[in-house]
């Protein structure tokens, strides 16, 4: 399979989770991963994490990036995760989270199964690179 071929086969669902209604950030990973070849699908504002897990699973992705600014982080992503586990996703799903997340909360997170936690001020070339070399295959 070519680079490009690859590239096009990253399916990434970007997510906004909660009442948190800052979505600049999310628009503007979404764009990237688009110029980067990716396939994109963007949640909208103020989904609950079940409707996350439903889009992430009936869009078959393999790479969900859950963008949260609200700090509700702690109580939405563990719901995210449990509901991909329930619909046997979770190992097939690289779990992302971008926003404003204490260096503790990371940790757990991470504990958790979430890949990576990219906060305010990432270079999108890194997170771009992450995704390439962590999306599982379909």
């Amino acid at each position: 399979m070519s680079a490009d071929q690859e590239q096009q086969s990253i399916r990434c669902l970007v997510a906004k989770v909660g009442l948190d209604g800052h979505d600049r950030g999310a628009h503007v990973i979404a764009r990237a991963f688009r110029d980067a070849g990716f396939e994109v699908i963007y949640s909208g504002l103020h989904n609950a994490p079940d409707e996350i897990v439903q889009a992430a699973v009936q869009e078959d992705v393999n790479v969900l990036g859950i963008s949260i600014l609200s700090g509700a982080h702690d109580t939405l992503v563990p719901k995210i995760v449990d509901g991909l586990k329930e619909y046997d996703a979770f190992d097939d799903t690289l779990i992302l989270v971008g926003g404003v997340v204490p260096d503790d909360d990371k940790a757990e997170l991470k504990e958790l199964g979430v890949a990576e936690v990219f906060g305010p001020g990432t270079p999108m070339e890194e997170t771009i690179e992450f995704v390439r070399e962590n999306a599982p295959e379909r």
